[in-house]
């Protein structure tokens, strides 16, 4: 004998969509990560600012109306560097007071900016990771010693550590690249490590002990692995840092190479003695400089808020 169903609502016989969580669940994490990612506004907006400054970047030979140390206004007078009525399609920002097309030198700038933010970056992620590393692979006396030294850096601001750094090394893109890494280590040791000791204490690290599996084996192949996000996320935010950072330094002088040179930085220094009669030479490098570093610390901020299952939003 069949039983009848009560009439009810449609909703009643049909299924519920999956939630984000069920969805999420099961997954990896970077793949859950990721379409978290795709779902928060902050990461787009940080996204497309990070890939509009990488483009400009790449292209900037083709985007730059003149090279990045051309002259092309070289021995021409420009006494509020405003270009004239006639003047906007050869010059359509002004020229600066060496000669120099600004729009062009504020394309040329983003590259440099990529490259140095980026080199610093993996410079200070591989210090730091292979410090980290060390220390909570071996314990005991090599990570008190390796901590103590940490600390000792830690306790010296970032910026003014950079800064002392680069005056030992010499003025340069080099030495700016090493000082801007150097300043970043303490960091990325710190969290690596902090990463390690917790994921030690997991149930699969001591499953894989029971199986009989090398302390090397452990760290290399499972632990060291599932320390990695922390570490990615802090590179992301570092970014932003590493921009402003070189800037600063090309700022006070560091930067070295020639006055009129296309770095952000740089132009902001020569632009001090002409904001009264010019002010957007030192405000459309500041713009870029804090455009681009805000495009990489929202995307930073949303990564970390995707890889924490704390701050997961369903």
């Amino acid at each position: 004998m069949s039983t009848v169903l009560p009439p009810g609502p449609a909703s009643n016989l049909t299924p519920e969509p999956p939630s984000a969580a069920a969805v999420d669940h099961g997954s990896s994490l970077w793949g859950a990560a990721f379409r978290r990612l795709r779902r928060n506004p902050q990461a787009i907006a940080g996204t497309i600012i990070v890939a509009l400054f990488v483009l400009v970047a790449i292209l900037a030979p083709v985007l730059a109306p003149y090279g990045g140390d051309a002259l092309p206004g070289r021995g021409e007078i420009r006494p509020t560097f405003i270009p004239g009525i006639g003047e906007l399609a050869a010059y359509p920002l002004g020229l600066d007071r060496f000669g120099g097309d600004v729009l062009s030198k504020l394309i040329w700038g983003a590259r440099a900016s990529l490259i140095i933010g980026l080199v610093s970056t993996a410079l200070g992620l591989a210090g730091g990771m292979l410090i980290g590393l060390v220390s909570a692979a071996f314990g005991g006396w090599v990570d008190n010693v390796l901590m103590r030294f940490i600390d000792i850096l830690l306790s010296i601001p970032n910026l003014l550590l950079a800064v002392s750094i680069a005056a030992v090394l010499g003025q340069g893109a080099t030495a700016i690249m090493i000082a801007i890494g150097a300043s970043q280590v303490p960091v990325f040791a710190r969290l690596l490590r902090s990463s390690m000791l917790q994921q030690n204490n997991s149930d699969y690290v001591l499953a894989a002990q029971t199986l009989g599996l090398s302390r090397r084996t452990i760290t290399m192949s499972h632990v060291l692995p599932n320390s990695i996000g922390p570490v990615v996320v802090q590179g992301t935010l570092s970014l932003a840092t590493a921009v402003i950072d070189a800037a600063a330094l090309s700022f006070l002088g560091l930067g070295g190479g020639r006055p009129q040179t296309a770095e952000w930085g740089r132009m902001l220094t020569y632009a001090q003695n002409e904001l009264a009669i010019a002010p957007q030479l030192a405000f459309l490098p500041g713009i870029c400089i804090a455009i681009t570093a805000l495009g990489f610390t929202l995307f930073g901020e949303a990564l970390r808020e995707a890889l924490d299952p704390r701050s997961r939003r369903g």
